[in-house]
């Protein structure tokens, strides 16, 4: 039995994925249609999903995607739609800019989230979580739209990711940096911020491109480099040169991230710490 809530939310993510693949059909209205010009926007894990989701959708050359936080939306941009992500509807930022965005469309896992009249929302209320940090919800919004594009789920790799063992190296670092490239930059984005919230790690996030352009400067042993994707010709052999650890995969991205935070947990325990309450954040930043 998982001891944090946190444990089980990570545990469920192939079932929530699947569900969430599920419900694209009575959605799918909600959901961008090919050739929009499409504005997605979140606060802090939600704008990394919303990150995700934009770089797969201009890849495939369905139409211009943006991703903004919430509280940098520009407003005189002319988008066909909007879409939120939001884990509880509540955030602050989130409900000044549906106020301004009557027709946007409002991914959550609440039923009942107080968003503004005319609001559209789809709702995961199955991957709601009970753990401040967002693991499971996050997942199943990306997926979600990843399943609006196409894509697969790769529940089956979610359900490696699981029993994925945890390298030495990897549970003894003192700092990781994490990249990724197109897509996978939103991922490795919400990994450093899983390891930061729960465990208070230092973590640095970039895309993999731009790693040699400076921040490879701080690999030394007893740290770590994790890819999300493909990593570039010769970063596996630079970052060895440095003495740091690297970490790569064959699993879908999204599901190496349940490996990420499965490791984010690992450090919170190994310092004492529950990630389920992590210092100083809430489950929703409500503002005054």
């Amino acid at each position: 039995m998982a001891d944090y809530h946190v444990e089980a939310e990570i545990d469920s993510q192939p079932s929530c994925w699947r569900q969430a693949a599920e419900r694209l059909p009575g959605v799918r209205d909600a959901l961008p249609r090919d050739g929009e010009r499409v504005a997605v926007f979140g606060c802090g894990t939600s704008l990394y999903m919303a990150k995700a989701y934009a770089a797969l959708r201009e890849a495939r050359g369905l139409g211009v995607t943006d991703a903004f936080a919430a509280s940098e939306l520009p407003y005189g941009r002319d988008y066909d739609r909007h879409v939120a992500i939001t884990r509880s509807g509540t955030t602050t930022e989130v409900l000044r800019a549906l106020e301004r965005l009557p027709g946007t469309t409002v991914i959550t896992a609440v039923p009942d989230a107080p968003v503004p009249a005319g609001i559209r929302t789809v709702v995961l209320e199955f991957a709601d979580e009970r753990s401040v940090v967002q693991t499971r919800f996050a997942t199943s919004a990306l997926a979600l739209l990843r399943a609006s594009l196409g894509d697969p789920v790769p529940d089956a790799d979610a359900v490696r990711a699981l029993g994925e063992p945890l390298a030495p190296e990897w549970l003894e670092a003192g700092q990781i940096t994490f990249l990724g490239s197109g897509w996978t930059v939103g991922l490795a984005d919400e990994a450093a911020l899983k390891a930061r919230e729960a465990a208070q790690l230092w973590t640095e996030s970039y895309p993999a491109m731009e790693y040699r352009h400076g921040p490879i400067s701080i690999a030394q042993p007893g740290r770590l480099t994790w890819m999300f994707g493909s990593a570039p010709d010769g970063l596996a052999e630079d970052v060895a040169a440095a003495g740091a650890a690297f970490a790569a995969s064959d699993l879908d991205p999204m599901a190496h991230l349940i490996v990420a935070q499965r490791l984010a947990v690992a450090h919170a325990r190994a310092r004492g710490l529950d990630p389920d309450r992590p210092r100083s954040l809430t489950r929703s930043v409500v503002l005054p």
